[in-house]
């Protein structure tokens, strides 16, 4: 059994493939046959640029804008939750020192 390599394509060839559908008016099945593309794949691309076309496509494992922001906190959040707990315990340590 042989793996297929996964193929990865530019966020320019992404739009001008939904171009095809949005503008030319070829159909997704006809465009996904002419560019080599499976229909499922060309029709994820057309719906990800409907919903977000300034964020459709960030790139090769990196997040849209909103979602980066939101785990930029959420780890932040977890950083300050740490250090809150620290605090907790070294406060009671303190305490129980002082009697």
């Amino acid at each position: 059994m042989s793996k297929r390599k996964r193929a990865s394509y530019s966020r320019e060839f992404k739009l001008e493939a939904v171009g095809l559908i949005t503008k030319k008016g070829y159909s997704i099945a006809e465009a996904s046959r002419n560019l080599g593309i499976e229909y499922s794949v060309l029709r994820r691309w057309k719906i990800q640029l409907a919903d977000d076309p300034q964020n459709a496509f960030p790139g090769k494992g990196k997040l849209k804008a909103p979602d980066e922001e939101f785990r930029r906190i959420k780890r932040e959040l977890e950083r300050v939750k740490e250090e809150r707990d620290i605090l907790k315990k070294a406060l009671a340590y303190f305490a129980e020192d002082q009697k």
